[in-house]
């Protein structure tokens, strides 16, 4: 059983700049904005969607949602310090899945100051040894891990738990078992079961396979999670792909999820498709929802 404090030393705090820009509006107290960004890595040759020439809409397209919590993936260290200085009113919990610390992909969490105080964070790696930095489970072609942020809310007391990953994007098993590793990583260090809990990813996976069921359905026991989408849009489309390569590509299904535990009820959920002159500001759309907690 691997618990929260273990993984303390894991993980390294970046610098924050709490005056680089203005802080956001309040949303209403009982509502939680949530935000899933895949934002494409920064050292990718994507040509006129390089990095470089679309950082700054990204930043726009962030800070136009307003979320109170952000989960990223594919955030380079160079990445993770930009968006820092850019959205300072944010606080940052992440490290880099190669060493623990700087090196390669972050799956980082951000969260409005104003609104959240940080209690706890942490990263494990999605691997039969999810303690040990850096390790690469079953056929995954990478290693992977979930970043964890314990999280108390200023307006009003509640702790939250909440988890973000990028899942393997070749390993078909490493994706059915960082579903189950990850249930089971919720179940053992939830403490409260009534913790009101948050799951935010790139799952490289859609709703028809087994790791969702695995987070959403598990083996019926233990606590339930649930789809924000899904929940507010009960009727599946055919345009509902969140990664769009940037093609602006609609047709598909969603591989970006908002997941949430039932001590919360989601209000809206959306996959925003913002562009500007052709282009958008990922290869993946960011997925977005708003929750608040069940009276």
């Amino acid at each position: 059983m691997v618990r929260l404090a273990l993984l303390l030393v894991t993980v390294s705090m970046l610098p924050l700049d709490a005056s680089a820009a203005d802080a956001p509006a309040s949303s209403a107290a009982a509502t939680v904005r949530v935000m899933s960004f895949n934002i494409r890595y920064g050292t990718a040759k994507d040509g006129e969607d390089h990095w470089d020439k679309r950082k700054d809409f990204l930043v726009d397209t962030i800070r136009a949602y307003k979320p109170d919590l952000l989960g990223m993936q594919e955030v380079l260290a160079e990445q993770a310090d930009f968006l820092q200085e850019r959205l300072g009113d944010y606080g940052f919990a992440g490290a880099g899945r190669d060493d623990g610390k700087r090196k390669g992909e972050f799956s980082p969490v951000m969260w409005r100051k104003d609104r959240f105080e940080l209690l706890a964070h942490g990263t494990w790696w999605l691997s039969p040894t999810p303690e040990t930095v850096g390790s690469k489970g079953w056929d995954a072609a990478l290693p992977r891990i979930v970043t964890w942020a314990r999280l108390k809310d200023r307006t009003g007391g509640t702790t939250i738990l909440w988890f973000n990953t990028h899942w393997d994007h070749v390993g078909n098993t490493a994706r059915v078992e960082s579903g189950k590793l990850m249930r089971k990583l919720m179940e053992d260090n939830r403490g409260d079961p009534n913790l009101p809990t948050i799951v935010t990813g790139d799952f490289n996976s859609t709703e028809d396979t087994p790791q969702y069921r695995s987070l959403t359905v598990g083996d019926g026991t233990g606590f339930k999670l649930i789809d924000a989408y899904r929940e507010t849009h009960p009727q599946r489309r055919s345009d509902e792909a969140s990664f769009n390569g940037f093609k602006g590509t609609k047709e598909g299904s969603r591989i970006d999820w908002i997941l949430h535990s039932e001590q919360w009820v989601a209000t809206n959920a959306a996959i925003d498709r913002t562009e500007k002159d052709g282009h958008t500001p990922s290869d993946h759309y960011p997925v977005t929802a708003e929750v608040r907690l069940r009276k």
